[in-house]
């Protein structure tokens, strides 16, 4: 019998791998792809780090997450997030004001032409709302780290071998079974992105996830010593977001709008309609880029009605999924929290609950 065996080796099953196991608690992570694999949401080079939410729960969640970032820079002597600043415009962009104000979130607002001539590479028609600690985080390498720092303190990862069932046998007795074999745990963590509703059939009455195959593209600058912070653009139709990738490009996107998917059948091609609306708002909106210069990148995501997460313990059992194409931010805050769930320390945010969905 296994104390913990996790199932699924991206960011959150890497993340709470890393926090169960500096708690002292033994680890089995199981992943079915091998190790940098693109079959998910967590891959690829950078995503968005930012502190600007209108819910009090997430910026909250974002300020813990960045102590967490720093601390896991200093033990592993990696480099992960760097700060850019990151700015939000659009109609919607300052009702966050008074929400980070009463975090102690510093922020400036600049006019539309302030910050056209700051970011020339962009163009605004509202205010805009600049958070000097927005910035990249380096997804690949997060991931590498959390799973070395987790192996370091005793954690088993093991890549290659797919979940095909979980049963709950007992209070702390749980079947895992796989090609190779029948495992047991007294607790199993399912952390498996849009794969998890499959796994947790007749365990967990989850909310329905749409799972969704974005389609967001680099595109190349047209000044190579542009500086470019992160971007959110709050829009009446798709909202859009961006950041610099270095050696690819500057990634543009649309947030939550792409076709959904099987997670096992897809084809990792961007659509006809989805590529021209991108080249279309590049050349309207991003100025500084080329727009026929795309580059596409295919991910996943697990979305739920609300985009708030799911983080919640039935039984031997912790879930964790939905996270709505906005979880990369807080990887290392989410496995402390299903760290907390699995030792019994401390309940997750009442907003993450499977109750919260109902």
């Amino acid at each position: 019998m296994q104390d913990v065996i996790v199932v699924g080796g991206g960011a959150m099953g890497s993340a709470t791998a890393w926090a169960l196991a500096t708690a002292g608690r033994d680890v089995h992570l199981l992943e079915r792809f091998e190790p940098g694999h693109d079959r998910g949401g967590s891959h690829g080079a950078t995503r968005i780090f930012r502190l600007v939410y209108a819910e009090p729960d997430y910026v909250t969640l974002a300020q813990r997450a960045l102590r967490l970032w720093r601390d896991l820079e200093e033990e592993s002597g990696t480099p992960l997030l760097t700060t850019t600043g990151g700015i939000d415009h659009g109609p919607a962009a300052l009702g966050v004001a008074d929400v980070l104000t009463a975090h102690g979130v510093p922020f400036t607002v600049l006019d539309a032409a302030s910050a056209s001539r700051r970011w020339p590479g962009m163009a605004f028609d509202s205010p805009v709302l600049h958070q000097p600690d927005g910035g990249r985080l380096l997804a690949d390498a997060a991931i590498q780290v959390l799973q070395r720092l987790a192996t370091s303190t005793g954690a088993l990862i093991e890549h290659g071998r797919q979940v095909t069932g979980i049963a709950v046998r007992g209070d702390d007795d749980v079947e895992v079974r796989t090609a190779e074999g029948m495992l047991r745990a007294r607790h199993v963590v399912v952390a498996a992105g849009g794969w998890a509703p499959g796994l947790l059939r007749g365990i967990a009455d989850l909310p329905p996830l749409r799972v969704t195959q974005e389609e967001p593209a680099h595109f190349q600058a047209l000044d190579g010593d542009a500086t470019w912070p992160s971007f959110i653009h709050w829009r009446p139709d798709h909202d859009a977001y961006g950041l610099l990738t270095p050696g690819e490009g500057v990634k543009v996107g649309f947030h939550g709008t792409g076709p959904v998917v099987d997670p096992d059948r897809r084809d990792y091609t961007p659509t006809e309609e989805g590529s021209r609306m991108l080249r279309d708002y590049v050349r309207r909106w991003l100025p500084g880029l080329d727009p026929d210069t795309a580059t596409p990148i295919s991910c996943l995501y697990d979305n739920t009605a609300s985009s708030d997460f799911v983080l919640d313990r039935v039984g031997p059992v912790t879930v964790t999924t939905g996270f709505s194409g906005h979880g990369f931010k807080f990887v290392p805050a989410i496995g402390r929290i299903v760290a907390d769930l699995v030792t019994g320390a401390a309940p997750a945010p009442a907003r993450f609950s499977l109750a919260a969905h109902a």
